[in-house]
């Protein structure tokens, strides 16, 4: 099983998740908070983070991350990214 590592505030929490779902239903999950003002449909970047490790553990960017900008290879949509493997990332505050 996967696991994410979340980084808010500089504090670490980590969870196993099985692979396929996306970094905001893992964080939602695992009641991680997470801002997802769209509620989850990549119409905007509250829930955007940045990848500290692991990047090539999630699935590739989409048209909705690209469409809000988010082209940086370091920073993700939680939303959109969905996990395959273990990651590590920092959730950017809004």
């Amino acid at each position: 099983m996967p696991k994410v590592t979340f980084y808010i505030n500089g504090k670490a929490t980590e969870v196993e998740t099985e692979a396929g779902k996306t970094v905001l239903q893992i964080a939602l999950d695992n009641a991680i908070p997470v801002e997802h003002a769209c509620g989850g449909n990549g119409f905007c970047t509250t829930c955007l983070c940045k990848i500290k490790s692991g990047g090539e553990n999630l699935g590739d960017r989409n048209d909705k991350e690209e469409n809000m900008g988010i082209t940086e290879e370091n920073e993700r949509l939680g939303c959109q990214a969905v996990v395959n493997g273990d990651v590590e990332l920092e959730v950017v505050e809004s």
